[in-house]
């Protein structure tokens, strides 16, 4: 993953740094959907949901193949397009309303039963936007409906040198950032998973991802 800096050494904006990212290849993520939030959502009794930085689409199509009525907002137009043509081919387009945002700049409107944020993580965002889009996510809950936010805890254990600096935060840090009324909301599930992760070069391996999935009562 490079940060594909301009010729001018100008940091890019990130539209144009995840429209490089996804241009790379013709296909970036593996088509299954997160497993942490398979993990959290199977038994959950479908509704609406918002899928935050939705990639090509896996979870998103994975929540409407089970009942959930799905809004996917992702900021590179690469990705979404791959995205509706997947659902379309898995016949779950109806189910899904597929939306460009740059969350620091905008965002879908409405409540939702579930708002869920798999690996949020972007190198160019400035200090404190990862924070301002999770505040804006908890306030697009509805009353009853979760929050779920998943992240990392460090690079895989096999990265001897970061290719960039990234903030991981953790779960405490996630949490004081939301800032959420304790009368409000209730915290499910606060855990950190070690799983395997394999390397590029299929070097052995493991990560840490953190999990918070919070309530709003």
């Amino acid at each position: 993953m490079s940060t594909h800096q301009h010729a001018d050494g100008a940091t890019p904006t990130t539209v144009e740094y995840w429209e490089a990212f996804y241009s790379e290849r013709e296909q970036v993520w593996s088509g299954r959907p997160n497993v942490l939030l398979v993990r959290e959502i199977a038994t959950v009794a479908p509704g609406s949901a918002l899928d935050l930085g939705c990639a090509e689409g896996a979870d998103a199509i994975w929540l409407a193949e089970h009942g959930w009525q799905v809004t996917a907002a992702d900021v590179s137009e690469t990705a979404l397009a791959r995205a509706r043509a997947e659902a379309q081919r898995r016949g779950v387009s109806e189910k899904i309303d597929w939306q460009r945002h740059d969350l620091a700049e905008s965002f879908p409107s409405g409540l939702f039963d579930l708002v869920t944020a798999q690996f949020l993580h972007s190198p160019p965002a400035q200090d404190g936007e990862r924070t301002r889009i999770l505040r804006r996510a908890a306030e697009a809950v509805a009353p009853g409906g979760l929050l779920l936010i998943v992240g990392h805890a460090e690079w895989p254990n096999w990265v001897v040198e970061p290719p960039f600096d990234v903030w991981f935060p953790t779960t405490a840090e996630v949490h004081t950032g939301l800032a959420l009324d304790p009368a409000e909301w209730q915290v499910e599930v606060d855990e950190v998973v070690e799983r395997e992760h394999a390397g590029p070069e299929g070097q052995p391996g493991t990560r840490k991802d953190n999990i918070l999935r919070i309530r709003r009562r």
